[in-house]
């Protein structure tokens, strides 16, 4: 203790040595994680932070900054809270696998799980479906708890067996099965029927008159569907209805779902992967969508990439994954906060 009611500082000696089995796991896993890319023959990539856009998601927020050009001129730009656009021109450019641990920013997340700024394992590959990087994510997570020498993650009181079998899952299946929602009656035409999910979850959840579709699907998912994942194993969630598809393509054999899936480890989501969405006219006209709707809640819109789009047009077919890196390291150490598995805090944090 510094005084009689405030905590030492996180760079005091006895605070560091409490969380230094932490930190020492973290770097065996990125050696572990870095080893396995490499003999895969990924190539990894440094892509910049400050970015046009941030990305183009209603609820994620990113601080932001502004240049000052040699000639004066000024000019916004954000911290990103993905490397997806940068990595994605890159598949443009002609790389056909690449991965990067990337630092990303995300406002108004703070918690056991979320940090400000935090460590996001992206990769990509060229001409690969998502079941490829679906196996890739499991391979990754099982590389990690191997590197530590744990034998299972636990978290709440929940736990999973980072080397069993993983449980796969379509979101339409676990709405059945744990909210007792026929999901995909009410996905019609690329659209979810708003008051047809109201209705079938009104005794399942809290709806509010202003609540979207998207609004509904999110809030059954945090309260029924997500406790029950990654019980006892890995929980691949895919097939998410396209309303949710984010960037991802739909799927040929059934256009009401996309090619995205979810792994979730004890209740707590660990990585989030697509099918790639390559049709820019797509790509645009759902970006407009989620800034038009982050306008009407929030008040603000992140400007579109154009290098992007024009990009997303060149890109091979291609999937990828995104994998909370610190949350990894959290359950791969027996950690029990996020914040105690990176080496220094976020700025202004005790």
């Amino acid at each position: 203790m510094a005084g009689n009611d405030q905590y030492s500082p996180w760079w005091s000696a006895a605070r560091h040595a409490d969380v230094r089995p932490f930190l020492t796991a973290r770097s065996a896993i990125t050696r572990a994680i870095r080893t396995w890319f490499d003999e895969q023959g990924f190539a990894e990539v440094e892509t910049g932070i400050l970015q046009v856009s941030p990305g183009n998601e209603t609820h994620l927020h990113a601080p932001r900054t502004e240049l000052q050009r040699a000639n004066g001129e000024r000019a916004t730009r954000y911290l990103r809270t993905s490397p997806e656009f940068a990595c994605k021109k890159l598949l443009a450019s002609g790389e056909t696998k690449i991965f990067e641990l990337a630092r990303v920013f995300r406002d108004r997340e703070r918690g056991d799980l979320h940090l400000p700024e935090f460590t996001m394992l992206e990769w990509y590959r060229a001409n690969a479906t998502y079941d490829a990087v679906m196996a890739d994510s499991i391979v990754i997570i099982a590389h990690a708890a191997q590197a530590t020498g744990i034998g299972q993650f636990s978290f709440r009181g929940n736990v999973a067996d980072p080397f069993a079998e993983p449980e796969l899952l379509t979101v339409a299946t676990a709405f059945e099965r744990f909210a007792g929602i026929d999901l995909l009656a009410t996905v019609a035409d690329g659209k979810g029927d708003r008051d047809g999910l109201a209705a079938a979850a009104r005794k399942r959840v809290r709806i509010t008159d202003d609540d979207t579709w998207s609004d509904i699907f999110s809030k059954v998912l945090v309260e029924h569907i997500e406790p029950n994942l990654g019980q006892g194993r890995l929980t691949v969630l895919f097939e998410y209805p396209v309303p949710e598809a984010a960037l991802a393509r739909a799927k040929s054999s059934d256009p009401r779902v996309a090619e995205r899936f979810e792994v979730y480890a004890c209740g707590v989501e660990l990585a989030n992967g697509f099918g790639e969405l390559t049709d820019a006219r797509e790509q645009r006209l759902r970006f407009t969508l989620a800034m038009d709707e982050k306008q009407r809640r929030y008040g603000e819109r992140y400007p579109l990439d154009e290098d992007f789009l024009d990009a997303v047009a060149k890109m091979p077919e291609a999937s990828g994954v995104a994998l909370g890196f610190d949350r990894l390291v959290m359950l791969a150490s027996g950690a029990v906060r996020i914040d105690q598995v990176v080496w220094t805090p976020p700025a202004g944090d005790a």
